[in-house]
């Protein structure tokens, strides 16, 4: 009989799932704010709807064994997407929803063999907006959600932003044989795949280039209008930054601006961005999104309204990175009724209820005590926030 979870996965104390709660309805009140609707996609998706996600489904999705090819979302913007597209077709546009619950991935551990993660994941979608008016809410709409986390400066919150276009019309200039090995190289900061590939000197000399360039959007958009003339593309991004950017300066919020810059999910084609923070040893990330056209389009039978972006919040992530020392200090304990006589059970029945009436959160002791020094013993062993004694 196996004793520990399965590779991937975690008990969580009480403590956990109460901060874990917590986050996730402090999230949500922004959410409903914005005008945001919640909605509950299914945790079992068909294996052509996940395959979406991914160049290689094959190696993330966890499959199940059943008698219809079917997976575990390994994210929640697939199964709200196709649910928009059918179930909810009929609704005006835009269409904002969100969506909170588990997630599930597969890697390949130390060993070699598989593994399988669960994590907790909060995040909205924004559809039927083709326009960067819904990249730049769904930008403000994550920096006032970031207000409500209790982030610190200590923390030092990064918003990497990059675009699926800006990077496409860069690499215009490559062979397009050689544009996919590029791509993954420059997404990877691989520098010795750059200098590996089969282009002139000069050509990977630029590549090289630009796998430096990266920084404040104000150093970093003329560059990239020096490279690629001026165009909407970048007119549409520069504008997003500006309206984003007194928020993100007021909330201690840094931006940088990656041209070359992707997220691990190929469905993204247009702007991405991605919140890290500093972590006690290392960079965290918590948050991340984009704009995803070409998926909606798989799904939606009018072009006009083929369009989304959207983001999750990792809340595990944020519960670690904000209460790293003791994650189960946020839990406060119930209060307890303790009673002395045998016959004193019906009366702490009472009492107990009485304090529920009141909203305050009581359990029972169910034995009698010897006398009240023993009830408080107990009640300071359990973390009791406090002790109604009937003697």
């Amino acid at each position: 009989m196996a004793l520990q979870p399965a590779a991937g996965a975690r008990d969580l104390n009480p403590g956990q799932v109460d901060r874990n709660r917590r986050l996730c309805a402090q999230l949500a009140t922004i959410y409903r704010l914005w005008g945001y609707q919640e909605v509950a996609p299914p945790a079992i998706e068909h294996l052509d709807t996940l395959q979406l996600l991914r160049s290689k489904p094959q190696n993330d999705v966890l499959r199940l064994a059943s008698e219809e090819p079917l997976g575990l979302r390994p994210e929640l913007t697939a199964p709200i997407v196709r649910a928009a597209s059918t179930r909810l077709a009929s609704r005006p546009r835009p269409l904002r929803l969100w969506a909170e619950g588990s997630i599930f991935r597969t890697f390949t551990g130390d060993g070699g063999g598989q593994r399988i993660s669960e994590r907790l994941q909060s995040g909205v979608e924004l559809l039927g907006v083709r326009s960067a008016a819904a990249d730049a809410e769904l930008m403000r709409l994550l920096l006032a959600c970031t207000e409500t986390l209790g982030l610190k400066a200590s923390h030092r919150p990064l918003l990497l932003v990059g675009h699926h276009g800006v990077l496409g019309a860069l690499l215009d200039r490559v062979p397009a044989e050689q544009r996919h090995a590029c791509r993954q190289a420059l997404t990877d900061f691989n520098p010795l795949a750059i200098g590996a590939l089969e282009l002139p000197p000069g050509d990977v000399h630029q590549l090289q280039e630009l796998l430096q360039l990266r920084g404040q959007p104000a150093r970093v958009l003329p560059e990239l209008q020096r490279q690629l003339g001026p165009t909407p593309l970048l007119a549409e991004l520069a504008t997003t930054l500006e309206i984003v950017a007194p928020v993100a300066e007021r909330l201690g919020v840094g931006i940088q601006l990656d041209p070359s810059f992707q997220p691990q999910f190929n469905y993204y084609d247009g702007i991405v961005f991605k919140l890290v923070c500093q972590g006690e040893e290392a960079p965290v990330e918590i948050a991340s999104g984009g704009r995803y056209d070409a998926l909606v389009e798989r799904f939606c039978p009018d072009p006009a309204e083929a369009a989304g972006v959207g983001f999750g919040f990792r809340i595990e992530e944020i519960r670690d990175l904000i209460d790293p020392a003791n994650p189960s200090s946020s839990h406060q304990g119930s209060h307890l009724v303790a009673y002395a006589q045998e016959g004193g059970l019906a009366a702490a029945f009472e009492r107990l209820e009485a304090l529920h009436r009141l909203g305050q959160p009581a359990e029972l002791l169910p034995d009698p005590c010897l006398d009240k020094p023993e009830a408080e013993a107990i009640a300071s062993a359990r973390g009791s926030s406090g002790l109604d004694w009937l003697g």
